[in-house]
């Protein structure tokens, strides 16, 4: 139908999240991977350097962890043994006043 089931800012300034302004949104480098079972992932924020899941239904944040370098890329999923990983490529370097560096960081899903 082209209508939205949700949208949120994605991303904060650390800066401004530090005044408590949270939920800023932020420049965002990198897309979306959506899981079989509804799982959204989703790096992309420039300056927060978190990579995130979310409901893809409801748009509800699941889990969140910070990334060494900003994952400015589209994450990948795959399996290997009958277990579902998701990765992504961490490497930064559209933010001028944070390092930038290159590694791929690879979570399991599920048990």
């Amino acid at each position: 139908t082209g209508e939205y089931a949700w949208k949120i800012p994605l991303g904060e300034y650390p800066e401004l999240a530090a005044q408590g302004l949270k939920n800023t949104g932020s420049d965002n480098y990198g897309g979306p991977i959506v899981t079989a079972g509804g799982l959204l992932f989703i790096g992309a924020t420039n300056y927060d350097k978190k990579f995130r899941a979310f409901d893809k239904s409801t748009g509800e944040l699941l889990w969140e962890t910070m990334l060494p370098f900003s994952g400015n890329a589209t994450p990948i999923t795959y399996e290997v043994n009958g277990r579902q990983y998701v990765a992504i490529a961490a490497g930064g370097g559209k933010d001028p006043k944070s390092k930038s560096g290159g590694v791929y960081v690879a979570f399991a899903l599920g048990k």
